[in-house]
């Protein structure tokens, strides 16, 4: 049952976006029983479900209920884009790992983030690589506040006082700063580099203490914590950390230690880490938010290529941040070009596109981690995506009741 204060916050969201009373039952009733598996929280002035949803009272909202919702746009309604490959640590797991190439200058992200406003994207998030090694952070967050609600993915490597500022000035929503382990050598060996810990815990401080941000961690939990029964154990340091949320992601096979079927996620333990989220949001304190409950089956599934985008650093476009193929340069054509042209290919699936496909990506490199166009459409060829996930079923069914 869905916490009191969620009908109170639902409620004054309504006065603020009166089109959402215009969206059809069949997608309220939806969003109102999702919702119902977290706690709407007041998170530095941001109402917030989670930090993978714009916050109930941001422009970005409103923006998503009017252009998804209702005028049923086919552009993207979240995007990554990499500001920088550069990074102090080496991550085993890490997605961009065998991404290459020369990295795109400020006046180019940009432009990116201003053509992507222009397809719909409501949600973005900022990674790199370590993104704060971009000098010009503040002002690409700037660019995007107006009509996106702006996520920080960090290490917390270089973070001062006086960036944190700025970048809350400029607009930033939401951070969540990498830790995975509540053990300092443990999490300085999977990020292989000494310190990295440290760093961390001294980044979360500086955002709690500038405020106006939500703060959050961003953990990769690997399938060994959770055969262990260890994930509950790590939320309980992290909740001791007074952060706002955990978001939970398992290693992802997108790069070639991981292109073994027994490194990915089974659905029991898929299962577990669900269950454990809905679990600890039942009670006060941080946010869960764990990636796999929001792309399953009965929520909104996989958007990869659909109504999410990732720009790695370099320019490249591909479906997702977790998925090695790209499908065209910016540099060399048109990013509406590149995304309509991809999205023919991703018709949405009930599963995460990656851990169902690799293999198909793992022999169509022949031992290249990231894999060119050509290669990519040769994948798309074999690719499977499952049934619809209970969003998109709604969704599509709506809109051919509306054509009726």
């Amino acid at each position: 049952m869905a916490p009191v204060k969620n009908f109170l916050y639902l409620a004054r969201t309504l006065r603020r976006v009166p089109r959402m009373a215009l969206v059809s039952p069949a997608l309220n009733l939806f969003f109102l029983r999702y919702i119902g598996n977290f706690r709407i929280k007041n998170s530095a002035g941001h109402w917030t479900v989670h930090s993978h949803l714009p916050p109930l009272n941001h422009p970005a909202f409103g923006r998503f209920v009017g252009l998804h919702l209702l005028e049923r746009i086919a552009g993207p309604s979240h995007a990554q884009i990499g500001l920088t490959n550069a990074c102090p640590q080496a991550c085993a797991y890490c997605y961009n790992r065998e991404r290459r190439g020369q990295a795109m200058d400020t006046e180019t992200i940009l432009r990116a983030v201003r053509e992507l406003k222009e397809l719909g994207v409501c949600w973005l998030g900022l990674t790199g690589g370590e993104p704060l090694l971009n000098p010009d952070i503040a002002r690409i967050v700037a660019s995007a506040a107006d009509g996106c609600a702006v996520k920080l993915f960090t290490t917390g490597s270089t973070l001062t006082p006086e960036r944190a500022r700025e970048l809350k000035q400029a607009g930033l929503f939401s951070v969540s700063v990498s830790l995975d382990h509540w053990l300092p050598e443990i999490h300085d060996r999977n990020r292989g580099l000494t310190g990295a810990f440290a760093t961390a815990l001294s980044a979360i401080r500086l955002f709690k203490v500038t405020g106006g941000v939500q703060v959050g961690v961003s953990a990769v939990v690997s399938r060994d914590m959770i055969q262990r029964g260890q994930v509950e154990e790590f939320l309980e340091f992290l909740q001791g950390l007074g952060i706002d949320e955990a978001w939970l992601c398992e290693p992802k096979p997108s790069v070639a230690a991981f292109w073994d079927e027994s490194q990915v996620i089974s659905p029991a333990e898929h299962r577990q880490l669900s269950d454990l989220q809905d679990r600890r949001n039942r009670r006060a304190g941080m946010t869960v938010n764990y990636l796999g409950h929001f792309e399953s089956r009965e929520n909104f599934g996989c958007n990869a290529g659909h109504k999410m985008v990732y720009i790695d650093a370099c320019g490249e476009v591909s479906p997702c941040v977790f998925t090695p193929m790209t499908f065209g340069n910016i540099r060399d054509r048109s990013l509406k070009e590149i995304f309509t042209a991809m999205k023919s290919h991703f018709p949405s699936g009930d599963t995460c596109f990656i851990n169902r496909n690799f293999p198909l990506i793992r022999d169509a490199g022949r031992g290249q981690g990231f894999l060119d166009p050509a290669a990519s459409l040769r994948v798309m060829d074999k690719a499977e995506f499952g049934e619809l996930s209970g969003f998109f079923r709604l969704y599509l069914r709506d809109r051919k009741e509306r054509r009726a």
